[in-house]
């Protein structure tokens, strides 16, 4: 018997020394099963982190300053521009992948028209979805640019039940009412300033209705794609690379792009190539966010990453908001965390009766040139 209490007792001081072992950071099993120790983890965790907050809020500030350009004035050239980017890239991804294997993984895809033609009907909506993020960043700037796009979530909620027919719990909509509540504080707020761009807030109401429709119709597109999210990116940039074309010359910008008078310099196509280079990575580093935390930390991450940017245009700017102002983004800052977190909870209880939403809309949402 005294036996069996020292062999209990040894085993539970293993257990103890093995726990502070693990929270001192000498070793723990990571996801895939290989032991890594706690701080090196963490670290790659922050790292991640890091480098989501950098690129987005970079691709903003570079999109901002490539759109917001009054001697060109041309934003869906810039946004086709940044089209053929992706797609440049997506080949050099390729062929890197067959280079070196070990270091990057991608997929190896060759055009195919009958896979492009199931694509094209997404690709519309991506086209306006991309547009009029790109206008609404425009006419609005980085500083309302979060509230001016915050009903994403309102209308992934409306559009589920109209065309899925998908109920949402009382909790949900509670937080939906929050965010239009700072929406609606947010433009009175800028009306009052002298700064509100009624076209811009129009832009980012049909922007967010668009990420929505794209989040919802996208799992019907995606068998066409082997459900492969770097192949649709691929289809739907190539397919928006050409139908951009005639909507360039219907919205008159080939008369502003040929008498751009820096369209030969380097700087100018070199932060074009930035800009759409930056399009590319949000995809990648969104996804590597999701894998490294979870959905649920990577939404509230992308709510901290939008305050913060919004505070850094504020102060970048030399602007002075109310606070009444203020209150508007952490209303919808407030609502869209609070929302996040009510769907990874009642997803945790109901798995099989949760739509799978919330991902897709984020990695859709912040595709580069698609939006953040």
């Amino acid at each position: 018997m005294s036996g069996q209490t020292s062999f209990s007792m040894m085993n539970r001081t293993q257990l103890k020394r093995s726990s502070i072992l693990r929270m001192a950071g000498v070793e723990m099993v990571d996801r895939d099963g290989i032991g890594e120790t706690f701080i090196l983890r963490a670290a790659k965790i922050a790292a991640v982190v890091v480098l989501y907050w950098f690129v987005s809020i970079t691709m903003v500030f570079l999109n901002n300053y490539l759109l917001d350009n009054g001697d060109l004035n041309a934003p869906l050239f810039v946004t086709f521009y940044q089209c053929l980017v992706t797609v440049g890239l997506c080949w050099l991804m390729q062929l890197f992948s067959a280079a070196f294997p070990q270091l990057i993984d991608f997929p190896s895809v060759k055009f195919d028209l009958k896979t492009s033609r199931e694509v094209l009907p997404l690709s519309v909506v991506f086209i306006g979805m991309i547009s009029f993020n790109n206008l609404c960043l425009k006419e609005v700037g980085v500083a309302f640019y979060t509230v001016g796009r915050s009903l994403s979530t309102v209308f992934n909620v409306f559009l589920s039940y109209i065309i899925l027919k998908q109920t949402t719990s009382f909790k949900a909509m509670l937080c939906c009412g929050i965010i239009i509540g700072g929406f609606l504080l947010g433009v009175d707020q800028e009306g009052i300033a002298g700064s509100l761009s009624w076209s811009g807030v129009f832009f980012g109401v049909m922007a967010s209705a668009c990420v929505s429709l794209y989040a919802i119709f996208t799992k019907k597109v995606m068998p066409a794609v082997d459900g492969n999210i770097w192949k649709l990116s691929y289809y739907n940039n190539i397919n928006a690379s050409v139908l951009f074309l005639p909507l360039i010359i219907l919205f008159g910008e080939v008369e502003r792009i040929v008498s751009y008078s820096h369209l030969t310099d380097l700087w100018f196509w070199s932060m074009m190539t930035l800009g759409g280079a930056f399009g590319f990575a949000i995809g990648y580093v969104t996804g590597l966010q999701i894998k490294y935390t979870s959905p649920l930390t990577h939404n509230v991450s992308g709510t901290a990453k939008a305050c913060t940017q919004t505070v850094i245009a504020v102060v970048y700017n030399y602007h002075s908001k109310s606070h009444l102002w203020w209150t508007s983004n952490m209303l919808v800052l407030g609502g869209s965390s609070a929302y996040s977190w009510v769907k990874s909870h009642e997803m945790k209880i109901l798995p099989s009766k949760q739509p799978n939403d919330s991902t897709q809309e984020k990695l859709f949402g912040e595709k580069g040139n698609m939006g953040v």
